[in-house]
């Protein structure tokens, strides 16, 4: 395809513009001073979100951000973004799969899928001078995939892989169980292609849901380390691809239950949650800081969290080792709060009952000032999720508004969503060896 193609020409005309400005002999001895960028947003007309920020970096990330996740699934098609995950490498109209990867080897970048149940995400990093050839082979993986017949069939392989990695997770396992449970549709499909679909996904149903659901209006361009201007003219030239708003999918239902897994070992993965807020609603950021009262889970890769206010409460009915941190996911329509811990089998009925009983310790109002201060840890997340929600909706939602917005969120707040959380109906996901795990009931 030489549009796709023609990537190459674009880039190199938009940084030789800027390079043929005329230098300051005198000014170029002096120390190149790089002054702090802003987030910079601009929506085209087509309702595609181009998000960038400059930071002046040697490396860069750019992405598409897609509103393609597995809750708009149907019950014919359900694996198919599993699927489109693993075919990100695969041949499209303009490059072949070989092509590809080496493409991106070649120049020592790398191309990754992720996938939620709102959103995919095809990301590459690189380094800048590389910018304009990694860019060609993002552009072709998400506007212009091929699905040849041969090559989607070889995929089964790999689903049954990826399939057998996440049953050998217990975290995975119970996370997946928690929304099967919470949910009646939507929100209730899970990550992984079923596996009585395993091979029947067919080349045309995985057409079908690229062109419902890979529209301008659905998509976001986001680059870190990357020029707006390139980043702009990227978007305007190869992302208005389709318009329309596509799939609008079914609005997710909450219903709470429980699913309990019963392995071998002598641990035990629990979650206790209940419906929360939606990701845009003023409760959210009140049930993020209840979230990092609690214990968001350590900092540190493989560090300890026994300072939080779950650890410090279960600390008092077991001796035994145990990990415990608050739980919290947020969807454009709902959101799920509460609390995972794992621990031996023998000591899951008192931990757990540990775990709830320090929420409804808050709901009664027990919440000291210098609990309140643990948002401050909160904060430092700011730039993230910020980031996030701003490609998502196009809002100009700054780490500064962010902070303004916890700053806002009063004592009573805080108390107030873990009433919800406590006079809520349940939810329990649980798996491994559960003789002393009490049922969703009992708590």
């Amino acid at each position: 395809m030489r549009g796709i193609r023609g990537i190459n020409q674009l880039s190199r005309r938009l940084y030789a513009a800027q390079a043929a400005h005329k230098v300051d002999v005198a000014a170029a001895v002096e120390p190149v001073k790089f002054l702090p960028q802003e987030v910079q947003v601009t929506k085209l007309p087509s309702g595609l979100v181009i998000a960038s920020l400059e930071n002046y970096s040697p490396a860069s990330r750019i992405g598409v951000l897609v509103r393609a996740g597995s809750r708009y699934e149907t019950m014919d098609n359900l694996g198919v973004t599993h699927l489109l995950r693993l075919a990100a490498s695969l041949t499209t109209k303009g490059a072949s799969a070989f092509r590809i990867c080496r493409g991106v080897e070649a120049v020592g970048g790398s191309l990754s899928v992720s996938s939620s149940r709102e959103t995919m995400a095809y990301t590459v990093d690189c380094l800048r001078d590389h910018i304009d050839t990694v860019m060609e082979y993002l552009i072709n993986v998400t506007t212009a995939p091929e699905f040849r017949p041969w090559e989607v069939s070889d995929l089964t392989a790999r689903v049954k892989l990826d399939k057998e990695l996440a049953k050998q997770s217990p975290q995975i396992g119970v996370i997946e169980n928690l929304h099967a449970a919470a949910y009646k549709n939507a929100l209730s499909n899970s990550l992984y292609c079923p596996d009585y679909m395993l091979g029947q996904i067919t080349t045309d149903q995985m057409h079908t849901f690229v062109q419902n659901n890979f529209t301008s209006a659905r998509m976001a361009l986001f680059g870190l380390g990357v020029d707006h201007a390139v980043l702009k003219q990227v978007g305007e030239q190869f992302l208005n691809i389709r318009s329309g708003k596509g799939t609008v999918g079914s609005k997710a239902v909450y219903r709470g239950g429980e699913l309990r897994h019963q392995s071998g070992g002598g641990l035990v993965h629990a979650v206790v949650a209940s419906e929360s807020a939606s990701a845009t609603s003023a409760e959210a950021t009140a049930f993020s800081i209840l979230q990092h009262v609690l214990g968001a889970g350590p900092r540190v890769k493989r560090g300890s969290n026994t300072t939080s206010k779950l650890s410090q409460a279960i600390s008092k009915v077991t001796a035994q080792p145990f990990d415990a941190s608050a739980f919290s996911a947020n969807y454009t329509d709902s959101g799920l709060f509460g609390v995972y811990t794992i621990c031996q089998a023998n000591a899951a009925k008192d931990v757990i009952k540990a775990a709830v009983g320090q929420v409804n310790d808050i709901a009664q109002g027990n919440l000291a000032a210098v609990d309140l201060s643990r948002a401050n840890c909160y904060k430092f997340t700011v730039n993230y999720a910020s980031w996030g929600l701003l490609i998502r909706s196009a809002d100009r939602c700054t780490p500064e508004a962010v902070t303004q917005k916890i700053n806002a969120v009063s004592s009573a707040d805080v108390v107030n969503v873990a009433k919800k959380f406590m006079s809520g109906k349940k939810t329990m996901a649980s798996t491994g060896h559960l003789v002393n795990t009490p049922f969703v009931d009992e708590i």
